[in-house]
């Protein structure tokens, strides 16, 4: 189960792992947090378009079904409304009724309520800061992490069906300092011009987030551009995404990243390739997920779990 803010989202952060996945025959289900009401038309040749004016949730709910689609997973809407990047000197307030204000206690009961249904062994987020500091990022990792917790708990939230213990809780880690560089090199060295370098620039003292597993799944980059590009009015498809082709990013960098944050499963020492890994058969797994006696082994929650 990934679990995302935002349509759009699950296409451009760890989309080639789930279709690998579900290629591979698992059950794989995107979550959105939210139906991206208050986004952008990002689009060019969209901005202005009547229908996209008129009704741009509708609109956003069809690209994700296409995307969907081209993924091969399931899909979930969670419910909640878009918070939106709150934007200017001081900032505003987020708009009432919005997600990052809901209380945790209705959003962790509504992920948790998804969780015992699809009855996931693996979930994939963001970390504390989101991936990156939108508010409605950040409350998915804040709701994420309290769902992981709860669901497997009978007294938690007991009118959300039985409980269900995820063993693994991964964070997305998308780009990297190092996969950025790989690029501007393989572009450069290949006299592309390449849209890194202000990036790299603008990286700052920010840490570089800790990756325990490389999932590779290159073959799967051709549909994770597909279904980016659904998203049409959230994406301009002659962007700085498109820029670098899947065939250098395949030679360049031919995995997708993660941080192995919480976890029932020891982390496999050297490292993983699999977010399956050490899990064992599908059997197995579900006994662990409703044994009720289970001990974390793996738990590397930093700041910003509660709001």
């Amino acid at each position: 189960m990934a679990v995302h803010a935002h349509p759009d989202d699950e296409s451009s952060k760890g989309a080639a792992t789930l279709a690998r996945y579900a290629d591979e025959g698992h059950e794989v289900m995107v979550v959105s947090c939210t139906g991206g009401e208050r986004g952008d038309v990002l689009n060019p040749r969209l901005q202005g378009d009547p229908e996209i004016q008129r009704d741009l949730p509708e609109v956003r709910r069809r690209e994700m079904a296409a995307a969907q689609a081209i993924l091969g997973v399931q899909h979930s809407w969670l419910g909640f409304v878009d918070s939106g990047l709150p934007e200017g000197d001081p900032l505003p307030p987020l708009p009432d009724g919005c997600f990052a204000l809901e209380p945790i206690e209705v959003t962790a009961e509504a992920l948790v309520r998804v969780i015992r249904e699809f009855r996931p062994h693996v979930i994939t987020t963001y970390d504390e800061n989101g991936g990156y500091p939108h508010p409605d990022h950040i409350m998915c990792h804040v709701v994420s992490v309290a769902a992981f917790r709860a669901a497997g708990d009978e007294s938690a939230y007991p009118h959300a069906g039985r409980a269900w213990q995820p063993l693994k809780l991964y964070y997305d880690r998308g780009f990297s300092r190092a996969k950025l560089t790989a690029f501007h090199n393989a572009m450069t060295e290949a006299g592309m011009e390449s849209p890194y370098k202000e990036w790299l620039e603008g990286w700052g003292d920010r840490p570089e987030g800790r990756i325990t597993t490389r999932v590779p799944c290159a073959d799967y980059f051709g549909k994770r551009e597909q279904a980016l590009l659904a998203h049409a009015t959230q994406v301009d498809p002659d962007g700085n995404f498109f820029r670098i082709t899947k065939e250098m990013q395949a030679k360049v960098w031919p995995t997708e990243d993660f941080d192995l944050t919480l976890s029932y499963i020891p982390l496999s020492e050297g490292g993983e390739d699999d977010l399956f890994a050490g899990l064992g058969s599908a059997d197995d797994a579900d006994a662990q997920a409703t044994s009720g006696d289970l001990t974390l082994v793996v738990d590397d929650i930093r700041e910003r779990e509660t709001v």
